[in-house]
């Protein structure tokens, strides 16, 4: 294998998102745009001949390894997949409001953000990052949910008391101060 296309396998297994050939040339500011080409057909053949549980593919406008369609559906099943999807909005709201409030029950959180939340807390409990720790004293013993270890590692926490107090939020979110005029 050229030493061009190690370059590009190790900064393609590095990345989380798809390189452009651009971002790629940017390795070895001296290759042209066809050495760039066939170092990755050459990386691209070399792993399909060698049967790998991977593939590089071209996705994206980019090139990326991808795990082989026979083997993603056995990765996700065991979750092993590293690649974060994005929150919403709303789970973000509510997952704030979990994280600081826990442990609180849906009723709670419905008044604090004026909206059945019920969807979203069953997402955030099925991505893992929320989950049932107790039941509530009141009429029907409601569930009450708190973050899990995994929401902590996410955010690279140590523990709920590393969350960022709600006087530094209000302090850091508050818009700046309109320039006084010279």
């Amino acid at each position: 294998m050229s030493p061009l296309a190690k370059l590009f396998e190790a900064a393609l297994f590095a990345s989380s998102r798809p390189l452009t050939v651009e971002e790629l040339r940017t390795l070895e500011p001296t290759a042209g745009e066809a050495a760039v080409h066939a170092a990755l057909a050459e990386l691209r053949d070399g792993f399909a001949a060698a049967d790998h549980g991977v593939e590089l593919v071209e996705i994206a406008q980019g090139w990326q390894f991808l795990t082989r369609r026979e083997y993603a559906e056995a990765i996700e099943r065991a979750q092993f997949a590293l690649r974060p999807r994005r929150l919403s909005p709303a789970a973000l709201e509510t997952l704030a409001i979990i994280a600081y409030r826990q442990p609180v029950g849906r009723m709670e959180v419905d008044e604090i953000r004026g909206v059945d939340s019920g969807a979203v807390i069953d997402k955030l409990a099925e991505r893992g990052l929320v989950e049932v720790v107790t039941r509530g004293e009141g009429l029907g013993r409601p569930l009450l949910y708190g973050t899990t270890p995994q929401f902590l590692e996410i955010l690279g926490l140590k523990d709920l008391d590393e969350l960022p107090r709600l006087e530094e939020l209000s302090v850091a979110l508050r818009p700046p101060a309109p320039a006084e005029p010279e």
